[in-house]
């Protein structure tokens, strides 16, 4: 008499439509009520008895593969749905556009549960070919978070996505900082443009871009408070960006700047004219650099408009962008003997190594003071 299997260690049997051996075992019930049967099958009772015990392992593992089907792609558009929530809406722009141009075309056919690291190495070896490093990172950031979210939901084993290593990609445009001739001809080229008042605080100030759209009346003073014990002079306070928490980058970019006179004067100038320029399709929001209408200016809008002065000049319009305003501050600062650490204050960075690893792009002033010592020590 053939001995029955034991209560929770499924069946097996023979299926003469299909020629085949047939495993099936049940593994509780689904939130609608419906059982969760799981089939595996095979040419032989060997073969379908060794897949029997693989979902029974699986079982006891905690990881309920609830479709045997489910591919990269359906792992990828479930992360995008549901897995972004609370988010910036560029940041889901941004992950929604690199999903559906690197990640899916290439590896969303595959099976989730067969996806290799192997088979991610291999991607991301391809994409270095032609892609940055920094982009090589967001591509892998978004395939090892898309895992991650259907790991949360039982639908894979393990995520071999995280255990593969982002390869060196392509160099990516360096950025660069204006000399002292190139910003005054910058300078000069503003003149008369709706951005000059934009280009000459970004210049004189170092401001982000995102620091610098955000600005409000409010937080400028052009008078400063020369009743204050000691004096105060003209300043801005940098305390706010276009980001989505309205927030500074970090803690230290919230600063209070005092303002170049060259700036008091130009802005000055600005608010003055301002309203009168643009009449009664002016909307009254408080900002400082606005588009036509009075509303917040975007990145696009001062990118081309930056782009529209550096064609008076001698400079490409292609190789330059209004973030290395910024550069050129840092620079300029340098070259002229100011210290790293009150740059990096001035700057708002939480140390001075970005300001100078990324920022600074002036070798000098030359290092004297050893030689300036040894002089004096051996010197006649």
């Amino acid at each position: 008499m053939r001995k029955r299997r034991s209560r929770g260690d499924g069946g097996l049997h023979w299926d003469s439509k299909r020629q085949r051996w047939i495993a099936t075992v049940s593994l509780g019930f689904r939130p609608d009520g419906k059982r969760i049967v799981k089939r595996a099958s095979g040419k032989t009772k060997t073969e379908a008895k060794n897949k029997l015990k693989q979902l029974l392992r699986e079982y006891e593992d905690g990881l309920l593969i609830l479709s045997e089907d489910y591919t990269v792609v359906q792992a990828v558009n479930d992360w995008l749905a549901s897995g972004l929530a609370g988010l910036d809406e560029k940041t889901v722009t941004t992950c929604t556009i690199l999903s559906q141009t690197h990640i899916i075309p290439a590896l969303g056919a595959r099976k989730l549960r067969d996806l290799s690291a192997q088979d991610v190495d291999q991607w991301l070896a391809d994409k270095a070919e032609t892609l940055s490093t920094s982009t090589l990172r967001r591509l892998h950031s978004c395939l090892n978070r898309a895992v991650k979210h259907a790991m949360a939901r039982d639908k894979v084993r393990r995520n071999v996505v995280q255990l593969c290593r982002v390869p060196k990609g392509q160099h990516g445009r360096p950025s660069k900082a204006l000399t002292l001739a190139q910003a005054v001809e910058v300078l000069k080229a503003a003149e008369g443009t709706s951005l000059h008042a934009y280009v000459v605080v970004s210049l004189l100030t170092g401001a982000r871009t995102e620091e610098l759209r955000a600005l409000t009346w409010d937080h400028v003073k052009l008078d400063g408070h020369p009743d204050a014990v000691p004096p105060i002079p003209p300043y801005m306070a940098v305390w706010r960006s276009v980001r989505a928490s309205g927030d500074t980058k970090t803690r230290k970019s919230r600063r209070t700047l005092a303002l170049p006179q060259r700036c008091v004067e130009v802005l000055r100038q600005h608010r003055e004219t301002q309203r009168k320029t643009f009449g009664d399709a002016w909307v009254e929001t408080g900002l400082v650099f606005a588009s036509a209408s009075g509303r917040a200016l975007d990145a696009a809008n001062v990118r081309r408009a930056f782009r529209r002065i550096l064609k008076r000049t001698s400079l490409n319009p292609d190789e330059w962008t209004p973030r290395e305003l910024r550069h050129s501050f840092v620079s300029l600062l340098s070259d002229h003997g100011v210290p790293l650490e009150e740059i990096s204050r001035l700057v708002g960075h939480s140390s001075t190594t970005v300001t100078d690893l990324v920022y600074r792009k002036q070798i000098r002033p030359v290092v004297q003071v050893g030689a300036v010592v040894m002089d004096q020590i051996f010197g006649e």
